[in-house]
């Protein structure tokens, strides 16, 4: 179990809200629909030294932007007042599927 956090509970909330925001601002550009909406981030955790650890994940392994998604992430949340760097970690495990997509997302692509 970690430590409590030295951060006060609403700094932490500020800065998740902040985070989710700005993860909010990044679209895979073959889907009308933001990563965090489509369920690609499975993991965000903010250190007490304020830095940003970020696991996400692709729709596929093989995604035209694999290379470039994770600088894109790592960009938005940078920009984030508050955090003091990011690292962001592409996981393949579990897989990604339609099943982690949220209701706006699935509402934005028609999948149903």
């Amino acid at each position: 179990m970690a430590p409590p956090s030295t951060l006060a509970p609403e700094e932490i909330d500020r800065l998740t809200d902040d985070i989710v925001a700005a993860l909010k601002t990044v679209y895979d550009p073959e889907i009308p629909a933001d990563i965090y909406e489509l369920g690609l981030i499975y993991r965000v955790e903010i250190g007490d030294d304020r830095h940003v650890t970020i696991d996400m994940t692709l729709t596929a392994p093989a995604c035209p932007v694999a290379g470039e998604m994770p600088g894109w992430v790592e960009n938005a949340v940078a920009s984030v007042p508050g955090t003091s760097g990011v690292k962001v970690n592409m996981v393949f495990d579990p897989p990604w599927d339609q099943s982690r997509m949220s209701e706006e997302a699935r509402v934005a692509l028609d999948m149903w």
